[in-house]
């Protein structure tokens, strides 16, 4: 054993052998997330906030201006990738967050998430074709998806396990603020500037949260590497590239084979549904079997609440993104309202996200409860989207305006919930990794939501095409209407009718299918059980007063011979360890 090392380091990092914890160990130790001032705390949030606010706002930015964007460049049939590579971003990438959290520390891997959505927006907002912009859009959301983490796993650092839901829920405000106002902010600003100045003006914002974090963000947390070379080795990136390539050759499957129409022996379709067979396998034989700190974490797939919590979150994101995406589309091409006026239908879901995450926080901090609220208020996202599907054009004004609140604040509930619920099984040192976890299902819910509702919404509009339009020109003109969706007001009366009726039946369907997932996602979530969130807290507090107890005990009889034996290190160590699974035992059948 190397000079001045022991059995008890990799049991205790950073923790003094002295019992007493002497000042000048104290004084020398870096300055964690429970011990930094108030103001500082503050400012931490402020940065990291700001951040995910706009990231969330780019989420649902895109749809009220996708008309605008597709018109302009003649590739309507492209559309769903300026959401999909967005989400193939957040997913694939998200994971990852987790890690770099640890290695290398909050600040850092926040820095490094707001580098990649500064460039992104500036790109968006500087594309001069289609696939400039959607490569723009694929850089904004590697940034993205590691926002949405890093504000997650902060929260965590700084706040006891109660006060979390509560802190949580402020965040929540903001992020649902965001997203709810992505869709009425574009569609404002495509009508009064155009699309590009809706990047262009985030751009600043960024870089001013980019600025703030740099300033109050110190504190350390143990885990951080201390070298390049340990940061590189902790990284999965084989694991990273197998994922995207895996969930990439999906989306392209659907897009050539439903938003293209190609038949099924296309070769394009036949390698791109191959490649993803092939790359899934692999993905996980590597996760498995190969790498040193798996993207997938696959010890949480052993577990069920993370699993539970997993399927909810990826049925919660297919059925928003399939409603938040094609909602503006409907008021468009069927309602013939501006994009400014699609966007505003959306403004009901941001008022239900922000108070949906107001209560869901308070409850939980009042209570120290979770599951009771899930299950009154998780039905709400089955009703909204079941009356999204039956909107007609002689609903009321209420349907139409209030019908995607219920969806809101059922969302912020569930999400809310969910996440403390996730947290509160998991044990402190694996908070970071079930963060990640947990986002990853809801990154590749969020990409099928955009790609699997558009697969389903183009399928259904070229079937409905066809069955109503015919003559010679029958095939020119239903490419047409499918690549171009602001054409159906130069329609002549009659055929803009059939157009309009085929865009609504198809819209209609994506919207069913969402209530589907929703109602789905309510069952999934059922079997997880409920947990007194103080109960976190306890088990942490007993766990270190043994710890204590354990090295007490070793320093005792260092004092006394001057130098312990290895025989009483060991003991030592087996005496913490025999506790600590007491305590956990205990704890169990308490609970």
């Amino acid at each position: 054993m190397p000079h001045g090392t022991s059995e008890l380091d990799s049991l205790l990092p950073r923790r003094a052998l002295d019992p007493n914890h002497t000042q000048e160990v104290s004084q020398n130790a870096s300055v964690g997330p429970l011990e930094i001032s108030g103001s500082t705390r503050y400012g931490i949030l402020l940065g990291i906030w700001s951040a995910t606010f706009l990231s969330d706002l780019n989420s649902t930015l895109v749809p009220t201006m996708l008309p605008s964007i597709t018109s302009e460049f003649k590739k309507f049939n492209q559309a769903s990738w300026l959401g999909t590579s967005y989400l193939l971003a957040i997913c694939t990438f998200t994971p990852l967050y987790g890690r770099l959290c640890d290695v290398l520390g909050r600040k850092g891997a926040s820095q490094f998430a707001l580098f990649f959505t500064c460039l992104g927006v500036l790109g968006c907002g500087l594309s001069q074709s289609m696939e400039m912009l959607i490569v723009s859009r694929f850089l904004t959301g590697i940034g993205a998806g590691g926002l949405f983490t890093i504000s997650s796993i902060i929260v965590s650092d700084m706040y006891p396990m109660r006060d979390r839901g509560l802190i949580q829920g402020i965040g929540s405000v903001l992020s649902g603020l965001g997203t709810g106002l992505g869709g009425p902010f574009g569609g404002v600003m495509t009508d009064w500037l155009g699309w590009r100045s809706a990047f262009l003006i985030q751009f600043p914002m960024f870089l001013a949260s980019f600025a703030t974090t740099a300033y109050f963000h110190h504190y350390v947390t143990p885990g951080q590497g201390k070298s390049a070379k340990e940061i590189l080795k902790r990284i999965d990136y084989f694991g990273s590239i197998l994922l995207l390539i895996t969930v990439g050759s999906i989306l392209i499957f659907l897009s050539v084979r439903y938003n293209e129409g190609f038949p099924w022996t296309d070769p394009s379709v036949v390698a791109s549904i191959s490649i993803a067979a092939i790359g899934c396998i692999a993905f996980l034989l590597v996760e498995l079997f190969l790498a040193r700190e798996p993207v997938l974490a696959p010890f949480l797939l052993k577990q069920k609440i993370p699993v539970l919590v997993g399927a909810s979150n990826f049925l919660v994101a297919i059925y928003n993104f399939a409603i938040i995406y094609f909602l503006p589309m409907w008021f468009q091409t069927v309602m013939a309202t501006t994009a400014s006026t699609a966007g505003l239908h959306l403004i009901p879901n941001s008022v239900g996200l922000t108070l949906g995450s107001i209560f869901a926080g308070y409850t939980m901090h009042r209570t120290g409860r979770y599951k009771a609220i899930n299950f009154i208020f998780g039905w709400f996202p089955f009703i909204g989207a079941s009356l999204i599907a039956s909107l007609g054009k002689d609903s009321s004004p209420y349907v139409t305006w209030l019908s995607i609140f219920p969806v809101g604040f059922g969302n912020a509930v569930i999400l809310q919930t969910m996440l403390i619920a996730l947290l509160v099984h998991l044990p402190e040192s694996q908070v970071a990794v079930g963060t990640g976890f947990g986002q990853l299902f809801k990154g590749i819910g969020q990409i099928g939501g955009v790609a699997i509702s558009s697969a389903i919404f183009q399928s259904k509009l070229d079937t409905e095409l066809r069955r109503r339009i015919h003559g010679p020109d029958a095939e020119e003109l239903i490419n047409t209407i499918r690549r171009s969706s602001q054409l159906l007001g130069s329609l002549p009366p009659d055929l803009q009718r059939t157009a309009r009726h085929c865009y609504d039946i198809s819209l209609k369907t994506v919207f069913t299918f969402g209530a589907a997932a929703a109602l789905l996602a309510f069952i999934v979530r059922l079997p997880i059980p409920d947990k007194h969130l103080d109960a976190k807290g306890k088990d942490d507090a007993a766990s270190a007063a043994i710890l204590d107890a354990g090295i007490c005990l070793i320093t005792q009889n260092q004092n006394q011979s001057g130098a312990a034996s290895d025989h009483t290190r060991r003991a030592g160590c087996v005496h913490i360890a025999s506790e600590l699974d007491r305590v956990q035992a205990v704890t169990a059948q308490i609970q």
